[in-house]
This record gives structure tokens, C-alpha cells and sequence, in this order.
């Protein structure tokens, strides 16, 4: 089981940014594909961004351009870059780890979770 820990939310205008970032246990984090998740207040969980070991990137839709998923696997980091945030942006965002090479988008797919971090984007 790998343990995952967020950080970097907060409140921000719109049009700002915010870089999040996980934390991985694992002495083999090169070998997870890592994603990113958000959930607002009475919707479901949907799938952010999600990166290989070897760096392959795969985005939402709504944030493609916007958004950027970047990984350090000396460090057994995973970073997620927010740029130009809209109030739809706002969430609890989850870092989430799955074994293998293959980008998933689905949230079945990665048995370990991060506990979240609040990202609140003002109007």
C-alpha cells in the first residue's frame, strides 16, 4: 500500500494559480502511474490528470491547457500546476496512485488515495 499525502491548496481569484502537491511511501513510486482527482459538494469524483513513471501525460478535457501534472521520481513527488483557476476549479483535489505503466482515468482503478487537499477559486 503506498501513502499519499497532498498539500499546497488554498483560496485563490479567479485567474490565479496554485501548484499542489503529493507525497509518495513506496520504494518503487517510478512504477505507479499517478493521477490526480477533484470532487465538489454533491458531485462525483472525476478525474483530473494522470501521469506514467516514464512521464506520459493524459488530461480532463477541462483543463487541458490550464492544468499540468509533473512527477520526480528521485524525490517520490507528483505535482499538480493550476493555472488561470476558474471558480469551477474549486474542489477537494486527490492525489491517487495505481501500479503500472499504463495511463487510467477512471477512479476504480487506483486502490490508494491521498486524504485531499481544499481548492477554493473566488469569483
Amino acid at each position: 500500500q503506498v501513502q499519499l499525502v497532498e498539500s499546497g491548496g488554498g483560496l485563490v481569484q479567479a485567474g490565479g494559480s496554485l501548484r499542489l502537491s503529493c507525497s509518495a511511501s513506496t520504494l518503487t513510486f517510478s512504477t505507479y502511474t499517478m493521477a490526480w482527482f477533484r470532487q465538489a459538494p454533491g458531485k462525483q469524483r472525476e478525474f483530473v490528470a494522470a501521469i506514467s513513471g516514464g512521464g506520459v501525460s493524459n488530461y480532463a478535457d477541462s483543463v487541458k491547457g490550464r492544468f499540468s501534472i509533473s512527477r520526480d521520481n528521485a524525490k517520490n513527488m507528483v505535482y499538480l500546476q493550476m493555472n488561470n483557476l476558474k471558480p469551477e476549479d474549486t474542489a477537494v483535489y486527490y492525489c491517487a496512485a495505481a501500479s503500472g505503466w499504463d495511463i487510467r482515468r477512471t477512479k476504480d482503478e487506483y486502490k490508494d488515495w491521498g486524504q485531499g487537499t481544499q481548492v477554493t477559486v473566488s469569483s
